[in-house]
């Protein structure tokens, strides 16, 4: 049996343990919905922003909809990142990711009860160390279910929304050893690369499974699931210790008590 190759990851954690989620809500005081989100070294400000209309395709439909925006500040990274306005357009990488984060948070909200209003989600990375679009999807939940409390407490509602917790983790291969929660330096040099976008009840939103050097196998791959998975629930016990007294503030007993 060929034993893979020990290294210590540099914050000193286990194969199968997340970097420490923190989720400071209120942190921009002007948006309807805002949370400060942390994993290990990566931050992300995720604001949410309510607008009393709808695109013209969901025009007198009764439905709502919610969008997305991601960018990361220049110095986010260790080299300074020029901003999409200056390039004249969204590179291909900020498009894929502010299209998954929509997709990702529509998934956990029932349209309907939302009412024909939009909720405008602005996901920007303060600081970079791998993990930004996962850590800006469990971010930006809590933003808008922050924002949907303020909805109900203004009793704009129909009924609450949330149909369920969503939230995202990474998961990859470095080194032969199959690693939860990459830091940057743990995804620059993995040789399996996989982000899982999933709800509390166990649904699965999307896989995003890379090889970048040798094809992964089935076996390989259950494995990711199965560390991805195990991450997510830690993630969602994050977000509902955070929204719990929001919650209550409102009458809801739980996230989802009212919109099954």
């Amino acid at each position: 049996m060929v034993q893979a190759p020990s290294f210590e990851r540099r914050d000193r954690r286990r194969d199968d343990e997340p970097r420490p989620l923190e989720l400071t809500l209120d942190f921009v005081k002007y948006p309807e919905g805002s949370v400060l989100a942390r994993a290990g070294d990566t931050l992300v400000v995720c604001n949410v922003t309510v607008e009393g209309r709808v695109p013209a395709f969901l025009r007198d439909t009764g439905e709502g909809w919610l969008t997305s925006e991601y960018a990361m500040l220049p110095r986010a990274t260790e080299e300074r990142t020029p901003r999409d306005v200056s390039r004249g357009s969204v590179p291909g990488r900020s498009a894929e990711i502010q299209r998954l984060i929509g997709r990702s948070l529509r998934a956990a909200l029932d349209m309907g009860l939302l009412g024909e209003r939009t909720l405008l989600v602005d996901c920007d990375v303060l600081q970079a160390d791998g993990g930004t679009r996962t850590t800006a999807i469990t971010g930006a939940f809590a933003a808008v279910v922050l924002a949907l409390v303020r909805l109900k407490g203004q009793k704009a509602l129909a009924g609450w929304p949330v149909r369920d917790q969503v939230a995202a983790v990474s998961a990859g291969i470095v080194a032969g050893r199959s690693l939860l929660d990459l830091n940057y330096e743990e995804d620059s040099r993995a040789a399996t690369d996989l982000n899982l976008v999933g709800t509390a009840r166990m649904g699965i939103v999307e896989v995003q499974g890379t090889a970048e050097r040798e094809p992964f196998s089935r076996s390989e791959l259950n494995d990711l699931l199965d560390l991805a998975e195990a991450g997510l629930q830690r993630a969602f016990a994050t977000q509902r210790s955070v929204l719990e007294h929001r919650l209550a503030q409102v009458g809801l007993p739980n996230l989802v008590a009212a919109g099954r």
